[in-house]
């Protein structure tokens, strides 16, 4: 299941997420800010429920999921989203869909990195997180 997705991971780059934040919407203080921004994401599983903690100085945010099961989330730019998270061929999938729009955000690990694909259209943000020991 979501197991090596477990634990704390630190942000080590980011790779035309500014395309990708202009993509969704995001205006451009929010824009400065979040590519400035390297947060720690923190996932772990409890009661059967995933949670998924995303923390930096700027903002943390956390949502909490089971699989297959839509919920509304509110972003960290503040985005009010249905979104389901997935687990298709070893990749923790997440849809967000609001105003129309669809992004998709698909995370595995590869060679001990968790790699973060931002998608939205086809602009694609790449970012890659080590985890903390």
């Amino acid at each position: 299941m979501v197991e090596q997705f477990v634990g704390t991971w630190k942000m080590i780059s980011s790779e035309n997420f500014d395309d990708y934040m202009k993509a969704i919407g995001v205006g451009f203080a929010t824009r400065q800010v979040g590519n400035r921004t390297k947060p720690n994401l923190i996932v772990s599983v409890e009661n059967g429920m995933v949670c998924m903690k995303s923390q930096s100085t700027f903002k943390t945010t956390e949502i909490k999921f089971k699989l297959d099961e839509p919920f509304e989330e509110t972003t960290a730019d503040d985005r009010k989203t249905k979104t389901v998270m997935t687990l298709e061929n070893g990749k923790l999938i997440q849809k967000q869909t609001w105003d129309g729009k669809e992004t998709s955000i698909e995370r595995e690990i590869t060679e001990g990195k968790l790699i973060a694909k931002c998608i939205m259209g086809d602009v694609v943000a790449v970012r890659t997180y080590v985890k903390e020991a």
